[in-house]
This record gives C-alpha cells, sequence and structure tokens, in this order.
C-alpha cells in the first residue's frame, strides 16, 4: 500500500467516524429537568428529592435518592434546573449517576454539576442551594420514572 492510499484509507476512516459521531448526536434528544435535592448527613449521608422533566408536551415526574460518603457535616436544600440530553426513550434519564464534590453553604450558594448514568444520558445542572453544609464527598445518585 503506497502513501497516497494510507492517506486516502485514513481520511475516509476520519470522514465515517465524523459521520458515525454527527448521527448519534443528531439522534439524541433534551429535554429541560428540575427537581429539588435535601441532603444531610454526619461522615455519611442521604439525599432524596423529586421534580420533572419536560420533553415536548410531556411531562414525566422523577423520584431522587442517594448515598454520600466522606467528610460531610449539616444540612442543605438545592434546586436544581437544567437539561437532560440523551438517546432514545426518555427512559434513559433513569439510572445511577455518581459524583465526587467538594463545598460548602451558609445560607445561600450556587452548585453547577455535569452527571453522566450507565446509559450514556447526560444531565447539565445549575442551582441554588441554602443550608449550612460543609462537604468533600463521594455521592451516588438515583434518579428514577415515577
Amino acid at each position: 500500500m503506497g502513501y497516497s492510499s494510507a492517506l486516502r484509507a485514513t481520511l475516509s476512516a476520519a470522514v465515517l467516524l465524523t459521520g458515525i459521531g454527527l448521527a448519534s448526536t443528531a439522534q439524541a434528544e433534551t429535554c429541560s429537568i428540575s427537581f429539588t435535592v435535601v441532603k444531610a448527613g454526619f461522615m455519611i449521608g442521604g439525599q432524596g428529592g423529586s421534580g420533572a422533566m419536560r420533553c415536548a408536551n410531556r411531562t414525566y415526574q422523577i423520584s431522587i435518592g442517594g448515598l454520600s460518603y466522606g467528610f460531610m457535616i449539616g444540612a442543605s436544600e438545592t434546586r436544581f434546573r437544567g437539561t437532560a440530553t440523551f438517546g432514545g426513550s426518555p427512559r434513559n434519564v433513569a439510572g445511577v449517576y455518581g459524583a465526587g464534590g467538594a463545598g460548602g453553604a451558609i445560607g445561600r450558594g450556587t452548585q453547577a454539576i455535569v452527571l453522566v448514568n450507565q446509559s450514556g444520558a447526560v444531565l447539565a445542572l445549575t442551582g441554588y442551594q441554602r443550608g449550612l453544609q460543609i462537604n468533600a464527598d463521594l455521592s451516588g445518585l438515583a434518579v428514577t420514572m415515577r
């Protein structure tokens, strides 16, 4: 195989992979999502809440639950808003999301986070946090559809 043939094959593969990547992005759907989470703990913590995901003309009710482990003390409430991007069914947003974080809230603060689950769904969220909490922990967040 000559140099020009190898170059042509490489360019063809690059164009093919780019096309596949664009096709999968084009098939992804993005919906708005909002939920409230209450988190409390001392070393080991828990979190829970509820909210909704809105896709076109349909609203999906969601529940949030999870555990945290690490340095954590206090309690807070966070109201998240953002987008859920997923392939296939909106039900692919349900699943387990993992996160590591550090921060604190005394009174009111802000948060921003991007999470990915086992189905490839991506949650891009911002929120306002209220409470008294200091943390450096690992968290698991489970989203279920009701």
